[in-house]
């Protein structure tokens, strides 16, 4: 009878506690990810029910346009290793993805065509693909020059 390799059953065991490990740490992300998420659609939801609007959305549009230029410098921030991977997840895809949303510019421009609000709808689509693409690239630049 053999005696069983003992190098055989550490690589198991070094490789079970790093599948473990990963395991872990991709709880934790989602849980980041989740607890920002959280915070994002509680602060959206806050900005909806102070800021009203008639006829054009400029809750939407506020936090849409905010929540650019924050993922600028988030993103700046990360590609930077100025702050982890797991802060980015959390403040980008948790806090500022739940904060800022498509789908309610995309409703409220239906629903301001389908009130015959032609022009509304065309200014707010315009702002949008505008305003927030520009304030990522200036969060991105401000973040540059106060954190790099």
């Amino acid at each position: 009878m053999s005696t069983p390799n003992v190098s055989f059953f550490v690589k198991i065991r070094v490789g079970l506690k790093t599948k473990i490990t990963q395991h872990q740490s991709m709880l934790q992300q989602f849980a980041l990810v989740a607890l920002g998420g959280g915070i994002g659609a509680s602060l959206r939801y806050a900005i909806s029910s102070w800021i009203t609007y008639d006829s054009f959305p400029i809750a939407t549009i506020s936090v849409n346009i905010l929540g650019s230029f924050i993922l600028g410098v988030v993103a700046l921030s990360v590609s930077h290793s100025l702050i982890s991977t797991e802060l980015a997840l959390f403040l980008g895809v948790g806090i500022i993805g739940s904060f800022t949303t498509m789908s309610a510019f995309s409703v409220e421009t239906i629903e301001m065509l389908q009130d015959g609000n032609v022009s509304s709808a065309s200014i707010y689509i315009i702002l949008t693909f505008t305003l927030c693409p520009i304030l990522a690239w200036l969060g991105w630049v401000v973040g540059t020059k106060l954190l790099v």
